[in-house]
């Protein structure tokens, strides 16, 4: 697709290095079993040896040149659906089930889209993407480091979140200003924590970060008594990164039902 340049207000920067495809795709590992939803395709640097690989490939694309270029290269081919969509919007229970999600996200929509993508879990298999490194280390980010907080604990409390390897910023073209990583997500099993309401869990986690230098005591202490900490044997004394995702789950749990 030479010829296209990159749009700043989609946040495009185009995978050009051979050898990141390469290890992309082999982390990914597609079968002709597999439905893979490739979201922002852009020029198509993987889009191609997903359609050979996979049993049918979905590629969702907002930008409406790349759209109609990647419409004419697939026509005729079953095998490959182009949707001219907004993934941020895109219904991805309407693609059925079992479903292997992937993508070079642009930097500026991926926190949002990830939490959109959490709602249609239950039929995803599996999903690798390309987003910025810090990020990911925000995403795996383990209780006690500098990284952990709400994006880690509010995707890891539906997901395995693993990072693959970084990749350099001079692989894309225009190259990005930051450096970026691979990561795999999986689903886990349903039960792996029972919240029982979203909303105030959300607003829980929120709240223990928005001050996270206070100690949780101080932090939720307008959601939470120090006798509340108590019957759960949790240390009000911890900050807030210090407190894994189970103890949150629990402490939000016995709040609402309280």
């Amino acid at each position: 697709m030479a010829g296209h340049r990159a749009r700043k207000r989609f946040g495009q920067h185009f995978l050009t290095d051979p050898g990141v495809i390469d290890a992309i795709v082999r982390s990914i590992h597609p079968a002709k079993q597999d439905v893979i939803v490739e979201i922002g395709p852009g020029q198509g640097a993987i889009t191609g040896i997903l359609a050979r690989q996979a049993g049918h490939l979905h590629a969702i694309e907002l930008d409406r040149d790349l759209a109609a270029k990647l419409r004419t290269q697939y026509d005729g081919n079953p095998a490959v659906t182009i949707h001219e969509a907004d993934a941020l919007q895109f219904d991805f229970a309407s693609l059925g089930e079992q479903l292997r999600i992937v993508g070079n996200l642009p930097y500026n929509i991926s926190t949002p889209l990830l939490f959109h993508l959490l709602k249609f879990r239950a039929r995803i298999l599996d999903m690798h993407f390309m987003l910025q490194k810090e990020v990911v280390a925000r995403m795996a980010a383990a209780p006690g480091s500098k990284a952990y907080g709400r994006l880690g604990i509010m995707l890891g409390c539906h997901l395995s979140i693993e990072s693959l390897f970084d990749v350099d910023r001079l692989a894309f073209d225009p190259p990005p200003a930051v450096t970026s990583a691979v990561v795999r997500l999986d689903p886990l099993p349903p039960d792996t924590f029972v919240i029982d309401n979203e909303a105030a869990f959300s607003n829980l986690v929120a709240t223990a970060f928005m001050q996270r230098r206070k100690t949780l005591r101080n932090s939720l202490r307008k959601l939470a008594a120090a006798a509340d900490f108590d019957a759960l044997g949790i240390d009000g004394g911890l900050r807030p990164e210090q407190l894994g995702i189970a103890d949150y789950v629990r402490l939000s749990n016995y709040l609402n039902r309280k």
